[in-house]
Order: C-alpha cells, then sequence, then structure tokens
C-alpha cells in the first residue's frame, strides 16, 4: 500500500495491555492502535477496508491472543433491501438532517452525556464524563477532507448526531449517539438508512459497519442490514483484504 509508505513516519504504532472485552466480558482484550496526524483520504480509506476504526488521530483494531469474534461488517448498498420493519422506520415523518464538518458544543456534550447514561443503565456499559477536550480528541480530530457529522433534528430538537467518513468505495459508520428520550424514533436505524441513502447517491458501494460480535447485544442490530460481507482475517497493510 504506497500510501502507507509514504507516510510512514508520521504513524506510531503500539497495543494495550490485555483487558476486560468491552463486548463478551467473559474474555480478555487487547487492541492495536495506529496514531497518524493528519491522515490522507487513501490511508485512511485502505485502513478501514482491512478491519481498522478511526477515532480522532487514532486508527485501532483487535489483536487478541486467541479469540477472533470480532468481525469487520460492510452493508452491500446495492443489493440492500430493507425489511418491512426499516421500511416503517424510514417512513417517519418529521425527521430533518444537517450534515456539517464534525466540532464539539455545548449541545454536543450534553447529548453524548445523555446517550451513554442511558446506555450504562440499559447495556451495563461503563460510563465516562468527557469534556470538550476529550470529545474533540475523539470525534473531531483528523476529520480532514473525509470526516461529516449528520444531525438529526425532530421537533426543532437535536435527537442524534452521525459521525461518518466518505472512503472512495463507501462510508465508514464511526460513531452514532441519540437522545434516549425519542427512542421510540428508533433513530440508529434510521441512521444507517440515510447513510444508505447518501450512499446510493454517490454511487458508493458499501457502508462500513465497524465490528460484529456474535452474542453482543449492543451490536446485534448489525446482521438486519442484509446483504452483508464479513471480512476475513486481519490482513496487513501489505494484503489484499478478502471480503465474504
Amino acid at each position: 500500500m504506497n500510501s502507507r509508505l509514504q507516510h510512514e513516519s508520521d504513524i506510531i504504532e503500539f497495543s494495550t495491555l490485555q483487558s476486560r472485552c468491552v463486548y463478551l466480558p467473559q474474555k480478555l482484550m487487547k487492541m492495536r492502535y495506529k496514531y497518524i496526524k493528519a491522515c490522507p483520504e487513501s490511508l485512511n480509506a485502505a485502513l478501514v477496508k482491512r478491519g481498522w476504526r478511526r477515532f480522532g488521530d487514532y486508527f485501532s483494531r483487535p489483536g487478541c491472543d486467541g479469540c477472533n469474534e470480532c468481525k469487520s461488517i460492510r452493508i452491500d448498498v446495492a443489493n440492500f433491501k430493507p425489511s418491512r420493519s426499516q421500511k416503517r422506520v424510514w417512513r417517519q415523518k418529521g425527521i430533518r438532517t444537517f450534515v456539517r464538518k464534525p466540532t464539539v458544543s455545548f449541545a454536543h456534550l450534553q447529548l453524548y452525556e445523555k446517550y451513554h447514561r442511558f446506555m450504562k443503565e440499559k447495556r451495563g456499559w461503563d460510563y465516562y464524563a468527557v469534556d470538550a477536550e476529550s470529545y474533540y480528541d475523539l470525534y473531531v480530530k483528523g476529520y480532514n477532507s473525509f470526516g461529516n457529522e449528520v444531525h438529526y433534528y425532530y421537533e426543532g430538537n437535536l435527537v442524534g448526531i452521525d459521525l461518518i467518513d466518505y472512503l472512495d468505495d463507501g462510508i465508514s459508520a464511526n460513531y452514532f449517539y441519540y437522545d434516549p428520550d425519542y427512542r421510540h424514533l428508533s433513530l440508529g436505524t434510521y441512521s444507517l438508512l440515510k447513510q444508505i441513502e447518501f450512499a446510493r447517491k454517490r454511487e458508493l458501494s458499501w457502508i462500513y459497519l465497524g465490528y460484529y460480535v456474535k452474542g453482543c447485544q449492543s451490536l446485534r442490530y448489525k446482521e438486519n442490514f442484509k446483504p452483508y460481507q464479513i471480512l476475513q482475517n486481519l490482513p496487513s497493510e501489505e494484503q489484499t483484504p478478502v471480503w465474504e
């Protein structure tokens, strides 16, 4: 991958120590990281296609010993057909969207905290307070020419924020959070259907959804967007990624 070689001096690689897995608490996890300042568009796309996830200037991918439960998954946009329930979600009236470059504000932090407190109660997620600086490092930095955020409004209220990257062949769904008071709108499903609409308008082929882990309830929704493909193994930058 020539883009990696061209920017090799700007990449710092490291791994975490083993800790409790956030997806399967009975297992241990270890993450590999790449810190890439001002990552170019081509390199971002190449890494996403090989199972890396971008958060700010950092890219992460599982590097667990003896476990391969985290499967990178992508939706086949051209052949996607919504289910009956997905059609109902898409037909909802009153949801409005606004696309802009990522930023941070009091509204971002308020919505982010409300969502994560809700998920701590509902799913037992670990909760960490996030201030403006840490939010900026995680979700704003590194967006360059490819990163965007989609704001979702309902009855004049900001109810969801979706952070996405445009790639040469698709959209990388980086992170989505929403107001739990409006969970009856199925905003997670709606946001993915909106991404599929964005991709079709740009003639892009894939929505890269990150990881699917069998047995993790928080990630189960991803298997409802069919057809999809799974990345085989964890290819290096020099290997061609195989999706099946």
